[in-house]
């Protein structure tokens, strides 16, 4: 299993990883986003759209509103990758590479 640099730089993001959080607790649209962080109407969107091409987060179009939902398949894809280079770090802590 690999590390995905497009998915951990989206999530670098303290905005993005706000975003993230919010969605955990259920399905909002952009206007619910905007209340939520303060952040302006286009600036949440460009965070959506890093988020959605990450595979992190479905758009879900509900009327004139879009809906967005974290997808937490992919959220545990991140959680498996790191559980396994922690494990990897730890079954190696004591082992060096002679120079």
């Amino acid at each position: 299993m690999t590390l995905d640099p497009d998915v951990l730089r989206a999530l670098a993001d303290p905005m993005r990883a706000r975003i993230v959080e919010l969605l955990a607790g259920e399905a909002l649209c952009t206007c619910h986003l905007v209340e939520e962080t303060g952040a302006k109407q286009a600036n949440v969107s460009n965070h959506l759209k890093v988020l959605r091409e990450a595979g992190l987060v479905d758009a879900e179009p509900c009327g004139r509103f879009t809906y967005y939902r974290l997808r937490p398949d992919a959220l545990r894809r991140v959680a498996d990758s790191l559980s396994t280079l922690a494990d990897t770090a730890s079954a190696q802590s004591l082992t060096r590479r002679p120079c």
